[in-house]
């Protein structure tokens, strides 16, 4: 019964958090652009193959001329500002300390990731033995 009513909360967070997504991509869309006012010429490159999905090569070889994601949070992610970006996250798991606690939050898809499912695995655990005699 818990399975259930977990799959049925999972489905409306996602059908939440999509429809949010796609309101902000249309009032996106409505917002005449900088772009579209004075285009750029941009060199043609030419398109890789990282895939043999022809969709899936035509958004990769579009991110990639595109450069947004190079300046994605203000400053170009190089390997000098690692530690700034993962630095307090693997930090704890390199020194083995105990993760801080997450502080709850009103967001029903923030207490879904920030969730500490450690029991749950060690509970799955146990049942497998069960099952299997291992």
């Amino acid at each position: 019964m818990k399975k259930k009513t977990t799959k049925k909360t999972i489905r409306q967070i996602v059908r939440e958090e999509v429809a949010m997504a796609i309101h902000e991509v249309i009032d996106e869309l409505k917002k005449p652009s900088l772009s579209s006012q004075s285009p750029k010429e941009q060199p043609i490159q030419e398109k890789k193959n990282f895939s043999k999905n022809s969709v899936l090569n035509d958004v990769l070889n579009e991110t990639a001329t595109d450069g947004d994601w190079k300046t994605l949070g203000g400053g170009e992610f190089t390997s000098d500002r690692m530690n700034e970006l993962v630095g307090g996250q693997y930090g704890d798991m390199m020194n083995k300390n105990t993760p801080q606690q997450v502080v709850p939050s009103s967001d029903p898809m923030s207490q879904f990731v920030n969730k500490d499912y450690r029991e749950v695995l060690k509970r799955t655990d146990e049942k497998q033995k069960q099952k299997y005699g291992k």
